[in-house]
């Protein structure tokens, strides 16, 4: 269930507020004041929030700031000023939407609706466009970007080759290569070597990521084949 967080200091408004969302099938929570707001938007989970520009301590805009720096959520302003100028300061700050009071509930609800939507398509256009840049198999942790390789949250030197060629095994679990495609495909079919070479690094590779390399739980030997990855 999605989570609402309404930063209002007018009772009467939330409670009303909170009945129309609830009775939406949203989950709400009321702060009544701006600092116990900040307090639940910076420290909870919550899907959006309404925020009310003129509260007791800290106001909207101060809060707005202070939550966009930390979170990527939609902020709806609510404000019975309707001058320009507060709407574009909002704007500013990080807010995506302003409504000024008095409002419809059904308008409320259809804004709320609205930026969940769209916030739920950006983050799949985002998920889609962006490359994994972490992979994560049991205990396993492989940071791309940095070329570095965690196991189970301690980082473990890897020389270049045997980075690609974890990254490789990876890439495709259950396959089984053998030695002279795995010397193929990380150290060219120009590389001064032979498939000995392959048999090295998978020994040195086990070390450092197997709890017993004498009994491999990921780069497993099918004798005769090659190699392959377990997940």
């Amino acid at each position: 269930m999605r989570r609402i967080l309404i930063i209002e200091d007018d009772q009467v408004i939330a409670e009303v507020e909170k009945d129309y969302l609830e009775a939406s099938g949203y989950a709400v929570e009321v702060a009544e004041t701006g600092d116990a707001g900040l307090q639940k938007a910076l420290h909870e989970e919550f899907d959006l929030i309404l925020l009310d520009l003129m509260l007791p301590g800290i106001d909207g805009f101060a809060i707005c700031k202070q939550v966009r720096e930390a979170k990527n959520i939609p902020i709806l302003l609510v404000s019975a000023k309707k001058e320009d100028v507060d709407k574009i300061r909002g704007l500013g700050l990080g807010a995506d939407d302003h409504i000024s009071k008095p409002f419809s509930l059904g308008e409320l609800v259809a804004r709320v609706k609205a930026h969940l939507a769209r916030y739920d398509r950006l983050l799949a256009d985002e998920s889609r466009k962006r490359p994994t840049d972490e992979l994560h198999i049991r205990g396993i942790r492989i940071d791309k970007p940095a070329r570095k390789v965690y196991v189970n949250g301690k980082e473990t030197a890897l020389t270049g080759k045997e980075y690609d060629l974890l990254l490789f095994l990876v890439a495709h679990p259950g396959w089984v290569f053998s030695k002279d495609e795995l010397f193929e495909k990380i150290w060219g079919l120009d590389a001064y070597g032979d498939n000995a070479t392959v048999t090295v690094h998978i020994s040195k590779l086990r070390e450092k990521i197997e709890a017993d390399p004498s009994n491999p739980q990921y780069i497993e030997t099918v004798w005769g084949v090659g190699y392959r990855f377990m997940l």
